[in-house]
């Protein structure tokens, strides 16, 4: 014998009819637009997020090559000065005794190292004055000279890495003034 069969009724939410194909179409649209303008917004945040990290990236590694240079600078001016008392050694040695040999080995292993950190001396002497590179501490007047031509270099500058490290002290022409 066969069974008769019962239907059962599935309750639907918000009431007694069934809702259409058409606003379930509706419903789908919100709710795909909805969710597309927070995959828009989580995009904006992540680019936002990833601008804001190269940006600490970049200032970081900025700031730590500033703080090393900036020792190595210190470090170089303070060399320099023990360079310069050796240099003014070999002169000295030089005038009594012509047998210098070592220091200048000693010089040219010093001159070596500082031209491996791209230190560089500054020529100044016949150049034009210039007081990112130069420190003006005498002046002589000479009507043969240019204004402003250095005539004497009293204390050696250096350039590091295209920054004055240290400036040439210099005496610099002037034109004598008509009276």
């Amino acid at each position: 014998m066969e069974e008769p069969e019962i239907k059962k009724e599935v309750p639907v939410e918000g009431g007694d009819e069934p809702p259409t194909s058409q606003d379930d179409d509706i419903q789908l649209n919100q709710k795909i637009s909805e969710l597309e303008q927070q995959l828009a917004t989580c995009q904006d945040k992540l680019k936002r997020s990833l601008a804001d990290f190269q940006n600490l990236e970049k200032k970081t590694r900025a700031d730590i090559e500033s703080g090393i240079n900036a020792k190595l600078d210190k470090f170089l001016l303070s060399f320099l000065t023990i360079y310069d008392d050796l240099v003014r050694a070999k002169e000295i040695l030089k005038k009594e005794n012509p047998n210098a040999q070592g220091l200048d080995s000693i010089l040219k292993n010093t001159e070596s190292l500082l031209a491996e950190y791209e230190v560089f001396p500054i020529d100044a002497l016949g150049e034009i004055f210039d007081p990112n590179l130069h420190e003006a501490i005498a002046v002589i007047e000479d009507a043969n000279l240019d204004e402003n031509t250095i005539t004497k270099e009293i204390r050696k500058g250096y350039i590091s890495h295209k920054k004055t490290l240290r400036p040439t002290l210099v005496e610099i022409s002037k034109k004598p003034q008509s009276k």
